[in-house]
């Protein structure tokens, strides 16, 4: 993880998965906090770089499909964050149902 973490904030799960950028799809590591929802691109993509997404900006965590071009849907494995700034974040991973209910309890965790 090349993501530095808060003083207060506690690596609660990491793994593979790719991030849908409109058309492309990006590969790397997802790595879930105690404050943040974080995917860091791996080094051999032509788009690199970091999201992170604030736990509390997070209105809904829900599963999808992995989208061929954006729109053809091509696989259930897609986990889809939606927050507060109109925008939506999708991955494709495998145990999005365990990623979701991990998301979910650290949502409920940062907001107490």
């Amino acid at each position: 993880m090349k993501t530095v973490l808060t003083p207060h904030e506690t690596l609660l799960r990491k793994g593979s998965a790719n991030l849908q950028r409109g058309l492309e799809t990006t590969g790397g590591r997802l790595y879930l906090t105690t404050e943040r929802l974080i995917f860091e691109s791996g080094k051999f993509n032509v788009a690199t770089g970091q999201t992170a997404i604030t736990l509390s900006d997070i209105l809904s965590v829900e599963t999808g499909w992995t989208k061929l071009l954006g729109f053809i849907p091509l696989m259930p494995n897609a986990l889809v964050i939606s927050v507060k700034q109109d925008r939506r974040y999708r991955l494709s991973l495998w145990g999005r149902k365990r990623w979701r209910e991990a998301c979910l309890n650290a949502m409920k965790g940062a907001t107490s």
